[in-house]
This record gives structure tokens, sequence and C-alpha cells, in this order.
């Protein structure tokens, strides 16, 4: 008579009573509630962190790039040497044709907006108090072009009144004390040129829009002013100091880097997202990996108690592997079935670490929310993580990881005892029986 294929039903049945053993075969019980707990645990905490890791990235990222540009065109700062006191000076690069500059840039391939810039540093003032803040000065059409400033949830005031005041963050406002209407006053170092040299330029301006740009740094620094009055403000008539370029694919800006030099012309430079954001996002990375390798250590530690409850499991069931072998079951179905009595306890732990994994990565931030509501929000802190929430994001490549590594480690750790449960000498374990 033929013998039945490999992981036949019976072999699959005789699995499955095995595990659901007696009273009297307690130990072997217990010992597969434990490797089952530990693998669901250890899945739950790879799948979780993944996501926070995954989604922390990805706020990260769009907080840059829905407030900033993707990469920046800007003239290289010019040497002037003063011919009388042979003196060299280092002058900040300026773009004169900053309006047929950016037409030229937009025309790249790929590009999909530009916008001139003003950039200055200032120090706000309002309430008897200060803080120092950059301001950029915009068109109100490149202003409506910015996600993170223009979101409706996270900011308040009329945008259209942009024209008439400023636009500042939500940390300058709680840090002022000022709100929609108030009225501020902006200290620039360099002002009103006199016979007597450079004076500090001091103009009261009324704040018209207050955003949350979702970063603690951008929220508290950054001050939006009309492009026009920027320039007369910083002493930028007829010049910008930057433009500011968007692309198609913001993952991929160093492509865009030679032809944004090539249209800009001689003197130029780019400087991109990635170039100031770049270690950051690496040491992310990295930290994902490192991430990944602890957590499946602890993984793998709890496989491993499946090694000692077969182990048990095949002490006690000696008399049944005998009787077995002398009916006519062949080392690999002997072999085959222990090993499906793990493999069932790793599936299970498996497919309850996703299932807890998941609901954990999608309640996180109302979990971080308790956290920081019963420790009065020491278990979060903007200031020092950027940004203000801890968001997740559940990736299918991030759960089939973790699915892997924990069905491959259940099944490579029952090969020993599945082994030596098949190699047992049936007279050995029927002797004294």
């Amino acid at each position: 008579m033929a013998s039945p294929r490999p992981f036949s039903r019976y072999e699959f049945t005789i699995a499955w009573r095995y595990l659901r053993a007696r009273r009297a075969e307690g130990g072997v019980s217990v010992m597969t509630w434990i490797s089952l707990i530990g693998i669901a645990l250890g899945v739950m905490a790879l799948i979780a962190t993944l996501a926070v890791r995954a989604g922390f990235r990805a706020e990260f990222v769009d907080t840059i790039l829905g407030a900033n540009a993707h990469t920046t065109v800007y003239m290289a700062p010019q040497r002037i040497e003063n011919e009388f006191t042979e003196d060299v000076y280092v002058v900040p690069g300026r773009i004169a044709d900053y309006d047929a500059k950016a037409a030229t840039l937009a025309e790249v391939p790929g590009v999909t907006r530009t916008a001139p810039v003003i950039r200055g540093q200032v120090m706000a003032t309002a309430n008897d108090s200060s803080n120092v803040a950059e301001v950029f000065g915009v068109s109100l059409d490149d202003l409506k072009a910015m996600p993170r400033i223009v979101d409706p949830e996270t900011s308040t005031g009329n945008l259209e009144d942009f024209d008439r005041g400023i636009a500042i963050g939500s940390g300058i406002a709680r840090e002022l004390a000022v709100g929609l209407g108030d009225r501020i006053r902006l200290i620039a170092p360099e002002g009103a040129r006199t016979a007597i040299g450079t004076t500090p330029r001091v103009k009261a301006y009324e704040v018209t829009y207050i955003f949350s740009a979702g970063r603690y740094d951008i929220d508290r620094t950054r001050i939006y002013m009309p492009m026009a009055e920027a320039q007369s403000y910083f002493n930028r008539e007829g010049v910008a100091d930057e433009i500011e370029v968007f692309v198609a694919d913001p993952e991929k800006v160093d492509d865009w880097t030679v032809p944004l030099l090539q249209a800009a012309g001689e003197g130029a430079q780019v400087w991109n997202w990635r170039d100031s954001s770049g270690s950051f996002l690496a040491a992310l990375d990295m930290e994902d990996d490192v991430m990944f390798v602890i957590l499946s250590v602890l993984v793998l530690i709890a496989s491993m108690n499946i090694t000692s409850g077969l182990i048990m499991l095949v002490k006690n069931k000696g008399r049944d592997i005998g009787i077995l072998r002398t009916m006519g079951l062949t080392e690999g179905a002997v072999l085959r079935v222990f090993f499906l009595c793990g493999a069932f306890t790793g599936v299970i732990g498996t497919i309850a670490g996703v299932i807890l994994g998941v609901l954990l990565a999608l309640n996180v931030d109302n979990i971080m929310a308790a956290l920081n509501a019963l420790t009065g929000g020491g278990a979060w802190q903007p200031e020092v993580r950027g940004i203000y929430r801890l968001p997740a994001e559940l990736r299918a490549w991030d759960i089939f990881r973790a699915v892997a590594l924990s069905l491959f480690l259940s099944f490579v750790v029952t090969i020993f005892p599945a082994r030596r449960a098949a190699r047992m000498n049936p007279v050995e374990a029927l002797r004294y029986e």
C-alpha cells in the first residue's frame, strides 16, 4: 500500500490533539501558552515599533515639505575689495532679475512651481516679551501654495488679509501673547541708512493670520510678510534673496540639482531639503534597522520557548511515539507531527501578534495623549521631538517582515525536537511501558 502524502490530514489531527494536553500533562500546556503569548507580544512590539518609526519619519518629512521649498536657488556671495583700504568685504548674493529667473527655472522639466523670496532675521516684541524670528517675504499666491501653512484646521485668520499685515507661527503668538488684530514690533539690525551709518529699523505690523505648521521650530520662529513690504523693510528693493523651487518628486530632489544649476546660470548655488535634513533622516533609517534587529532578538527568545515545550512534549509522548512507529508511521511522519505542533504555536501566536500590533499602532496617538495627560505633558515634548504628536503609519512591507520573521524562527526552532522525536527507537520507547 502506498504511503500517505506528507502533511496528510491525520498528521494535522495528531499534532492538534497533542497540543491540547490533558491535566496530567499540564506542564506542556503551560509551556505552549507561554510560547504563544511570547511570540504574540514580540510580533506586536515589532509591528507597533515599525509603524511608529514609519509614521514619525512621514510626519517629519511632511512638515518639512509642507512649509519649505523642496530646493532653493541662490547666488554665491561676492567678494568686494575696497580700492582705498584694500579691505575685502563679503556681500551676500542677490538676484536682480528674479521674476525672469524664476520663470526660467519653472521651465525645467519636473519643476512644478517657483517662488522668489526675501529672508531676514528680526527681533519680534510685544507685551514686554521678545522672540527671535525669521521673516520670509513672499507673495500671497505663493503663501497659499504651502499646505502646512494654509491648513484651515490648524490656522486662524483670513489669508486674504495677508497684504495688509503679517502671518506668524502659533509658537510666536503664544510666547508674545498676541492674537489676530494685535500688533507686534519687528526690529531689524540693518535698517535705514543715514549719514552716520545704518540704524536698526523698527516697525509695527498687524497680525492677520496665525498658522501651525506642525513643527515646533517653524511655529516658534517663522513670520511671513508680503514680498513688496519685505523688500522695503530689509532694503532689498528690486532684488530677491533666493528662489524657492518645488519639484514633482521631492524624494528624488537630487536629480534636479544639475538641471537647476544649468538653468540658473553662472554663480548660482542649490540647497535642497535633503541637504538640511539628510543627516537626521539617515539617523532615523539607521535606528529603524537597529530597532528591527533588537526586536527580532525578542521574537527569537520567545520562539525558543517552543523548543522547550516540544522537548517536554516528546518526553511525555514517548509511549505514543513508540506505538505509532510500530503501527508503521515513518520517521518523516513523526517529524512532521511534532513540527506541526510547534508550527501551530508559531502561527497562532503570530496571528495574535499581528492583530494586537495593528490595534496598538492605530491607537498609539490616543495612548500617547493619555500618557501626556497623566504625566502633565512630560511623555511627549514637542520642543525635543520637533513635532507635536506621535503618528503611526502601517505599511504592508513592515507587517510582512514581522510575520515572515516570526514564522521563520518558529519553524526553525521546531526542527531539533521534531528530529529527536522522529529518531526515537520504538523498542526503547516501549521497554518500560
